[in-house]
């Protein structure tokens, strides 16, 4: 990842920092492992914050738009982002073990120097879906059969009746 954009935490959090950027899908490491091809944008901002309950807290938003590569017919899939996460900072391991034990907030451990680029990377992972899949009416797959010529499907037919008399002969 050739860009880098280092925070503390609590500092940035109790400054009410703000940062906001455009990235590339290519200058992701990870990420590019999901993707069909680098095409696309990335944009994001991140802010400090305390939350309504006064807790340190980062308020994350990641829009744009990724190719993904669609597990039924392997084509490209156009995959929008809109990630919106309010991610809690705990100071210590007591306070995320506490945070841990509440399934509805997300927290990570505060960290001196974080590199929040890593931070939307991870969010957008975590975001993907299982199996990316076009609908089915979009997806190519199903259109390939419409699309074979009528003397392909008469050979195969062909082909076939062919076997089928081979062995029903023995």
């Amino acid at each position: 990842m050739s860009k880098q954009f280092i925070i503390d935490t609590l500092n940035f959090i109790r400054n009410a920092g703000v940062h906001r950027g455009k990235i590339l899908p290519a200058e992701l490491e990870r990420l590019r492992t999901f993707l069909s091809d680098h095409s696309g944008k990335i944009a994001y901002s991140i802010n400090g914050i305390f939350d309504e309950k006064g807790r340190s807290t980062l308020k994350i938003t990641i829009n744009g738009v990724i190719a993904l590569c669609c597990q039924r017919c392997l084509g490209k899939l156009e995959h929008d982002l809109n990630i919106k996460t309010d991610l809690l900072i705990a100071k210590n391991e007591d306070e995320l073990a506490y945070y841990d034990e509440d399934s509805s907030v997300d927290a990570i451990l505060a960290s001196h120097e974080m590199d929040a680029l890593i931070l939307i990377e991870d969010e957008i992972i975590l975001s993907l879906p299982i199996a990316p899949r076009h609908r089915e009416d979009e997806c190519s797959i199903g259109n390939v059969a419409n699309n074979v010529p009528e003397s392909t499907k008469l050979m195969e037919q062909h082909s076939l009746e062919s076997l089928k008399n081979k062995f029903t002969k023995a």
